[in-house]
């Protein structure tokens, strides 16, 4: 059933409520028409003018965290890469981070096995130097005279412990710096980092968290759960759908009894209490939060708040490094969340391997037939298929 509530539509059962609708007020953003369900039009799948979002690669002109900022140590390299562009982050004896193309100007060597030298960065080969803007400052044998061109430079920035790098236009990059990753610096929350390479394009791990109908590939860990859709609204940068979710069999597991159960008051029932759950993607990064309660209010902190992006990796953007923070809410009893913290890392691992597994499959799916086949009929699932395609990139 589509129903309208305040100039926005929600796909959701007869019978279901509407007092979600507070959480789909928008502060910021401009909401889009429903006639313009998909903000590119997607032809019939299996047909031969098909969209193919696997073909669409990641924005340059974004932010894309690339390493942790405790994994490069002042006086320090790492190399890194977005999209198949090698990339060396380089900490200076000031603290700061810098970025820059991984390569010497010279004999193209990776410059993230040279030295840094205070602020600036030698090859490893013949001692090539650069300042922090990319600048070839000193070449040993030559003097300061004759100096060759330097490499591209590109803005670093750090981000509640992630290091981000901006590869596009940089005169975008400072209006675009994310300001805050979750709830990952709030003391009352505890939080665990999401780390991992996934074999698939960027588009199916945005797909894959903003579909909850996949329950049923959770049954192991979850029991059998159903996703009611109680509400979706996008944008020309961002998409959001809501769920509730109702157990039609099995119980629940140790780690999802700890995400969602412990917020109860103690000895308060649980009858009558709901779960709402909203998914975001605001490109290119991802966001789940989740909400348990008798009367919930979108001012109320989630129990569950999850923060992701998806940096490719090679060149056509069938390997990504998925970057993210886990947070959960904690009880009012002190030291119980650092007690029951095993069994969330267990429930969550299960969860996203499980994730990983199928993503993967879908890629070399996509592979095999060499065209994207997917026929799509979630309607939101749709909103974010456009929005995805509207800000990125065709990949040639």
């Amino acid at each position: 059933m589509l129903e309208r509530v305040s100039g926005l539509y929600f796909c959701r059962p007869h019978g279901s409520p509407t007092r979600y609708a507070i959480a789909q007020k928008q502060t910021g953003n401009r909401q889009m028409p429903e006639e313009a369900v998909s903000l590119v039009a997607e032809p019939k799948a299996n047909s031969a003018n098909a969209f193919d979002l696997r073909r669409v690669g990641a924005n340059p002109d974004y932010w894309y965290p690339l390493a942790w900022s405790t994994d490069l140590k002042t006086g320090h390299t790492l190399g890194r890469s977005f999209a198949g562009e090698p990339i060396v982050l380089w900490r200076g004896q000031s603290g700061q981070v810098h970025a820059m193309e991984d390569r010497c100007a010279h004999r193209q060597v990776p410059l993230h096995l040279g030295v840094v030298a205070g602020e600036q960065l030698k090859c490893h080969y013949h001692g090539w130097t650069y300042d922090c803007s990319g600048k070839c400052v000193s070449v040993p044998y030559l003097g300061k005279e004759r100096l060759p061109n330097g490499v591209r430079p590109y803005p670093a920035r750090e981000v509640d412990g992630l290091i981000f790098v901006f590869p596009g236009d940089p005169a975008l990059a400072e209006s675009r710096l994310p300001a805050a990753l979750g709830s990952s610096q709030r003391r009352d929350y505890k939080t665990r980092r999401l780390n991992r390479e996934v074999a698939c394009h960027y588009t199916f791990m945005h797909e894959n968290l903003f579909d909850m109908n996949h329950q049923f590939m959770h049954r192991r860990h979850m029991g059998s759960i159903t996703a009611n859709c109680i509400g979706r609204a996008h944008g020309e940068r961002w998409a959001q759908v809501e769920y509730s979710f109702s157990r039609t069999a099995g119980r629940q597991s140790m780690g999802e009894q700890v995400i969602v159960d412990l917020m109860r008051k103690r000895g308060q029932a649980k009858k009558d209490f709901s779960d709402h759950m909203r998914i975001r993607t605001d490109y290119p990064s991802q966001s789940l939060k989740v909400w348990v309660g008798r009367d919930i209010q979108e001012s109320s902190d989630p129990v569950l708040d999850v923060w992701l992006c998806y940096t490719p990796l090679d060149v056509t953007q069938r390997t990504n490094r998925t970057f993210g923070y886990l947070s959960v809410k904690k009880p009012r009893i002190p030291g119980l969340i650092h007690a029951v913290w095993p069994f969330v890392t267990w429930f969550t691992e299960n969860i996203f391997q499980e994730d990983r597994d199928i993503v993967e499959f879908e890629q070399r799916a996509y592979d095999a037939q060499g065209t994207d086949w997917n026929n799509e009929v979630f309607p939101a699932l749709r909103d974010l298929r456009g929005v995805l395609a509207a800000c990125g990139t065709p990949m040639t």
